[in-house]
């Protein structure tokens, strides 16, 4: 099954995510087939705190990807800032 979930990168106690599409049977941060985009928890004042390419996200849904809980947040909250 392939979903989309965030892979993990940045160093310790600064945390950054890319939003990708994998297969689930990867580990977390192994090899992916795409990246969607990327979160950012710690960002501050003018820096971006989340990009979503929502049209490939849209596509991915249709050919039956699923995406994490966690990710589905993240696309609610980006879906609100982009109206």
């Amino acid at each position: 099954m392939v979903v989309i979930r965030m892979s993990r990168g940045g160093s310790k106690a600064r945390p950054f995510y890319n939003i990708v599409v994998a297969d689930k049977r990867v580990r977390r941060d192994g090899s992916f087939i795409e990246r969607l985009g990327f979160y950012n928890p710690t960002a501050k004042g003018g820096e971006e705190g989340l990009r979503v390419a929502m049209n490939r996200v849209t596509y991915w849904k249709s050919v039956g990807a699923q995406a994490s809980p966690t990710v589905e947040r993240l696309l609610k909250q980006a879906a609100k800032a982009a109206a």
